[in-house]
């Protein structure tokens, strides 16, 4: 049997080491002869569990100390309506910054909790690029700037970060979240869904500066609102304690692996690869600048939707899974998170050489 690559942008694909680790301890979790979902979410096992994963997150990431980790629920969508509810204050408005449809998103949402001001960033010409990221000359004047550094549909990645003076930055991590090493200083808020860098979906990491919890509006629904959830270790309810446990196994994997910095590395491997070879290939092309080409999502087409769907087909009967384009832009994306070894780049490059080969 073809071994199977999953390229899927999210749930994506995750180590293999810890699904092994999981289907072994599934009816066995700390000797309690039952599973981790089985468990209270109160015991002294869990708790033990998301006190670990919380320092082992911290370390990962370099995160100071002087932030909470709040592990979440409602994805980053339901992060679009909080951000909003917790951080309006006395300027009364907001920032957002598009460069895709995920930022744009998110500014649609929070429109209906606040006014906004709202400043598309993306170029877009023969290539999609950045403008620029220097808002230091307004950002003041809103009480907080938000961004999406990596657009997963369009495969667009911005690695600055932008200069909001002394406002407050917060960005949607979703699909770059510990891909690479960034100074977690700049920002005031980072939010992540799961389902992409950090486990399954179902649970969402929200990294907040403290001085920034205990500002959320009267009308905040409780499970919204940042200082409830970090007075209650975010269980205020029961949380998705299964998807919990797999982020902690994920993290600790990663710390073995050599963390961040070794994972972008690898990273930077895995995407120069493909971009190279797209880069010389008079069949696929690639509509990213070279500045903005994302480490995670890899967006290409061979501008004919028919070939297009040929493409896919074919990839998927050879074990090359989820190469699909999102609808809003058609073509192929290739995620290749962290998850996903270099051994599936080299398998999905053959398969492009045969392919265009073939259909010349």
């Amino acid at each position: 049997m073809t071994q199977v690559f999953n390229f899927s942008a999210g749930p994506a694909m995750m180590p293999k080491a810890v699904l092994e680790q999981a289907q072994a301890e599934l009816l066995n979790w700390q000797e309690q002869q039952t599973s981790v979902m089985e468990v209270s979410h109160r015991g002294k096992l869990f708790i033990e569990l998301i006190t670990q994963a919380d320092k082992d997150f911290r370390e990962l990431y370099n995160i100071p100390e002087n932030y909470k980790i709040l592990f979440l629920q409602g994805g980053a969508r339901g992060q679009f309506a909080a951000i909003p509810m917790n951080l309006i204050g006395e300027k009364g408005k907001a920032l957002y910054l598009t460069s895709g449809h995920w930022s744009a998103t998110a500014a649609k949402e929070a429109r209906l909790f606040c006014e906004i001001d709202e400043i598309n960033i993306l170029e877009q010409s023969d290539t999609l690029k950045v403008a620029n990221l220097d808002f230091s000359n307004v950002a003041e004047q809103y009480d907080y700037v938000h961004y999406c550094p990596n657009e997963t549909i369009s495969g667009v990645e911005i690695f600055d970060v932008p200069n909001v003076g002394n406002s407050v930055l917060v960005a949607d991590m979703s699909s770059n979240i510990l891909s690479r090493e960034i100074d977690i200083s700049k920002f005031g808020i980072i939010y992540a869904g799961a389902q992409k860098n950090l486990g399954p979906a179902g649970i969402t990491i929200v990294i907040v500066r403290e001085d920034l919890i205990g500002k959320a509006r009267k009308s905040t629904p409780s499970i919204w609102n940042y200082e409830v959830q970090a007075k209650s270790d975010s269980m205020i309810n029961t949380p998705p304690t299964f998807a919990w446990y797999l982020c902690s196994l994920v993290f600790k994997h990663l710390l073995k692996e050599g963390g961040v910095k070794a994972v972008e590395q690898r990273n930077q491997a895995k995407a120069k690869l493909l971009y190279d070879y797209l880069d010389q290939s008079e069949f696929y092309r690639n509509t990213v600048a070279i500045e903005n080409r994302s480490l995670m999502n890899i967006t290409f087409t061979t501008g004919n939707d028919e070939l297009n769907a040929k493409f896919v087909k074919d990839a998927t009967a050879n074990g090359l899974q989820a190469l699909k384009g999102h609808k809003v832009l058609g073509g192929m994306r290739a995620s290749i998170y962290n998850a996903m070894p270099i051994e599936g780049v080299q398998a999905l490059i053959a398969f492009m050489q045969k392919f265009a080969e073939e259909n010349k």
